[in-house]
């Protein structure tokens, strides 16, 4: 089991910035992917970011030169450094964690991003 909590969202006006920071623990050791997804009113969950194990990322369209996500292994941490916020990144940041055999995603309670325009 892994559990994952999130911290960092906030208020913050259009063109600010935000770190969001996931703290995971329990079982650490077996995760392959890290990564971020949002979750907008009205809308269905999407990625916004992923890192693996061994640093490689992904981003969606939408937030790739904005946004960077980065991993501290020793400390079992992974961030979203979001730049350049616009209103549509308004949403509920939920961490995600793939890990164990079979891989199982596992899901923090999410932190609210609000971007006022």
């Amino acid at each position: 089991q892994v559990q994952l909590v999130e911290s960092g969202g906030g208020l913050v006006q259009a063109g600010g910035s935000l770190r969001l920071s996931c703290a995971a623990s329990g079982g650490v050791f077996s995760i392959y992917f890290m990564g971020w997804y949002r979750q907008a009113p009205g809308k269905q969950r999407e990625l916004v970011a992923d890192i693996s194990s061994g640093g490689s990322t992904s981003y969606a369209d939408s937030v790739k030169g904005r946004f960077t996500i980065s991993r501290d292994n020793a400390k079992n941490t992974v961030y979203l450094q979001m730049n350049s916020l616009k209103p549509e990144d308004t949403a509920v940041y939920y961490c995600n964690a793939l890990s164990g055999v079979p891989p199982t995603h596992y899901w923090g309670k999410g932190t609210l991003v609000t971007v006022s325009s």
